[in-house]
């Protein structure tokens, strides 16, 4: 919430342009810690009209051409916080300080947007997971690889088995193979 109303700011600004008092009466009479804000309240005002003392309600994002625009602006007039914004039709003289601010300590970069809020946690548990999907498929590759190399095994032999006797591997099959049959048939 702000500090100071709409209607407030307004009514100190109607009577600070109608009546006697200057920034600093005004400032004691309302219990104001400075004649800063007033001043501010009295240009936007006077450039802006009732918008200039209007909180924003949704968050405007400036792209960053525009705030190196505004910056450049403020550098090569010399113009106050306070003059360029009303310049660049904003009534946020502080935003732009911090504009400034920001671009002496990190650069340009400092001025691209940044996501908000914390970042989602769905990544890290995505991560993970497809860290164990791909040991657990490296696992199950290798299992399906020993099972493969056993089946081989065990055909290498029937077969070696079948070359050197092959009625003797016939006759031990044969059985094997007639059981079988019959178990399937009974079913």
């Amino acid at each position: 919430m702000a500090k100071y109303s709409e209607q407030f700011k307004l009514m100190i600004v109607k009577e600070y342009m109608e009546g006697p008092l200057g920034y600093t009466l005004l400032a004691r009479k309302y219990d104001i810690p400075s004649k800063a804000p007033i001043e501010r309240w009295v240009k936007s005002y006077k450039a802006l009209g009732e918008e200039g003392l209007r909180k924003k309600r949704c968050k405007k994002v400036y792209s960053v051409q525009f705030k190196l625009n505004v910056l450049n602006f403020m550098k090569q007039t010399g113009a106050s916080y306070q003059d360029t914004a009303i310049e660049f039709q904003m009534n946020n003289s502080t935003l732009i300080a911090n504009w400034n601010k920001i671009f002496l300590t990190e650069g340009i970069e400092g001025l691209k947007e940044k996501p908000k809020g914390r970042p989602p946690m769905s990544g890290k548990r995505k991560a993970k997971s497809v860290k164990q999907e791909k040991a657990m498929n490296r696992e199950e590759q290798l299992e399906r690889e020993i099972e493969l190399l056993r089946l081989e095994n065990a055909y290498l032999k029937k077969l070696k088995a079948f070359q050197e006797n092959p009625e003797a591997y016939l006759e031990k099959h044969k059985q094997r193979w007639h059981s079988n049959s019959r178990k399937k048939d009974s079913d």
